[in-house]
């Protein structure tokens, strides 16, 4: 797991408008989530990890056991239930709600792949290891 405690800048986004206009993202806030360039990093503490993301706009912290369902609030606002697993270097978290989706999160030695997946939606949106 060598992605802890790594941070990771989003570099390239694609379908990123798409996949927030699914979600029911309004406009406003569809423009300010496309126009900043967050931070990604993990840590992680005996059997608790946390996942923080950072940017000018808003910052996210969720802390959650491999596994284990969990609350958490998405930077858009809305409440969901959520599961994370790892396999390998790959955090798949499903996200359940109103509207429910995947967020895969690969990591290689120098950056963050993240594909999120509602319906048919996709978007890809890529990190480089800072």
């Amino acid at each position: 797991m060598s992605f802890i405690g790594k941070k990771y800048k989003l570099e390239k986004s694609e379908n990123f408008d798409e996949y927030m206009k699914e979600l029911g993202v309004g406009m406003i806030m569809r423009k300010a989530g496309n126009s900043v360039s967050p931070t990604v990093e993990v840590t992680q503490d005996g059997d608790t990890y946390t996942l923080t993301t950072t940017s000018t706009f808003k910052t996210s912290t969720i802390s959650f056991k491999l596994g284990e369902e969990f609350d958490e609030e998405t930077l858009d606002g809305r409440k969901v239930k959520s599961i994370i697993t790892l396999e390998g270097n790959k955090l798949t978290q499903e996200q359940k709600g109103d509207k429910p989706s995947t967020i895969v999160r690969e990591f290689t030695d120098g950056e963050l792949i993240t594909t999120l997946t509602i319906g048919s939606v996709k978007s890809v949106r890529t990190y480089k290891a800072v």
